[in-house]
């Protein structure tokens, strides 16, 4: 017999750990050598006293990679070694989310200890087949009559917030939370004021509304990276609870902030300003993000979401505005005019569109939204004529409703900030206008 070869036990020999070196600090980026990284993959920084900053890479120039850190740098020196995170990220889905609020790399905030009842996956970073989304044919009730009534809104729908500062944006979106039909609300406050998340949280989520609700929070003084990461991680956390079967309504506060952070990378990178200092870069990632939500391939889980967009001295035609009203499903415009003459929500409907209405209302409905927005045009043309005694009634009698009845229209469109009036109560009350003003719907092409 052939002897029996022994094997000699060797010591396990550990594998070495590729690493690189801090060359330069160059604004926002930081530019390192020596490791073998792509684009989007994750390091670490050693700092002072062990301490690891986190960063990505958003670029490179031959072998030079541009980091972007996600948090302070303070204490970086130069030649600090930069570690490559070998580990794939994880999500956290699952009903120990709800009432925790997180920052962009889904820690928690809210000092209530670790995260529990959640499990892992990966995010999906991959383009969503259009074919396998569920198409949009349940109407939803968000709790405010002008929209119930006027702009009827789709489960699964993608609707913009259009608004300046200081119109009731926050009211408006605090409404929604509260009021909105839903299982979850994920609200992403990015890049806003740190003291409105507070605000937000106790005032108008309340006790009620953030047992169902997760929030994600990145103040303006956080990094760009950070409100990026906040930003992606609101929509992923939104898509598995809608990959689960629920109903999700994703708030987001606000995408101008999420596009205003791109372009802080990007002009950081050397990357060309192209329209009103934003690059192409800061459109481009637009799409791509609001892709994200909407329905999936679950039969029942269903994903509406709604984006405050900050229009600059109330500036529709605002870049950002532009591109977002071009990939979204509506958009709902707040007034200031209206606002300063105490009309909240200052909604101007005729500006304001829902590119599903057609798909979800009853044609009744869509013939008394067609008079209600044909009045206002016809009442808005001599508004300005009436203070003045320029405008004589008897000439025109669908004029003669319009000023007669103006009163009746705004009191319908006005909402106190705590009443919730059912979709159903929208509509009934809407009837009852056409019958308060007797006019005939089919009147009107």
């Amino acid at each position: 017999m052939r002897a029996k070869l022994l094997q000699p036990d060797w010591p396990t020999v550990p594998v070495a750990r590729v690493y690189g070196r801090l060359t330069r600090v160059n604004g926002l980026v930081l530019e390192a050598v020596g490791c073998q990284l792509g684009m989007g993959d994750r390091c670490q920084i050693e700092g002072r006293e062990g301490r690891l900053i986190e960063a990505e890479v958003v670029g490179f120039n031959k072998d030079v990679l541009c980091l972007m850190p996600i948090e302070s740098t303070h204490g970086v020196m130069p030649g600090a070694r930069v570690i490559p995170i070998t580990e794939p990220q994880k999500l956290m889905i699952g009903d120990g989310l709800l009432g925790r609020v997180l920052d962009g790399l889904g820690q928690p905030l809210d000092l209530l200890g670790k995260l529990t009842g959640v499990q892992q996956q990966t995010p999906s970073n991959s383009s969503y087949n259009p074919l396998l989304r569920q198409p949009i044919s349940q109407a939803l009730d968000v709790g405010i009559r002008a929209i119930n009534s006027l702009l009827p809104i789709g489960r699964g729908q993608r609707l913009g917030l259009f608004a300046g500062s200081g119109v009731g944006k926050s009211m408006l979106l605090g409404m929604m939370t509260r009021f909105t039909e839903a299982d979850v609300v994920v609200v992403g406050l990015i890049g806003e004021r740190g003291r409105e998340v507070r605000e937000f949280i106790e005032q108008t989520l309340g006790e009620e509304g953030r047992k169902r609700a997760v929030v994600i929070a990145a103040p303006a003084d956080t990094t760009p990276l950070m409100r990026l990461r906040a930003m992606v991680l609101s929509h992923e956390i939104a898509c598995g609870f809608r990959d689960q079967g629920k109903q999700v309504l994703l708030l987001v506060d606000s995408l101008t902030r999420y596009a205003q952070a791109q372009r802080e990378i990007a002009l950081s990178l050397g990357e060309p300003p192209a329209t009103k200092g934003y690059p192409p870069s800061a459109f481009a990632k637009l799409p791509h993000l609001v892709e994200m939500a909407g329905n999936g391939q679950h039969p029942q889980g269903t994903l509406t979401a709604f984006y405050t967009v900050l229009t600059e001295g109330d500036d529709q035609q605002d870049p950002v505005a532009d591109a977002a009203r071009a990939i979204l499903d509506g958009h709902v415009v707040l007034s200031r005019k209206l606002a300063e003459q105490g009309h909240f929500p200052a909604i101007d409907i005729n500006a304001s569109v829902s590119r599903l209405a057609t798909q979800i209302a009853s044609q009744d409905n869509l013939s008394q939204s067609h008079v209600v927005r044909h009045l206002l045009s016809r009442y808005n043309e001599v508004r300005e004529l009436l203070p003045l005694g320029g405008y004589q009634a008897g000439h025109d009698q669908e004029m003669d409703l319009a000023v007669r009845h103006y009163r009746d229209i705004a009191a319908f469109l006005r909402q106190h900030m705590n009443e919730n009036i059912s979709r159903e109560a929208s509509l009934t009350q809407l009837a009852q206008l056409m019958e308060v003003m007797g006019y005939e719907p089919q009147a009107v092409n």
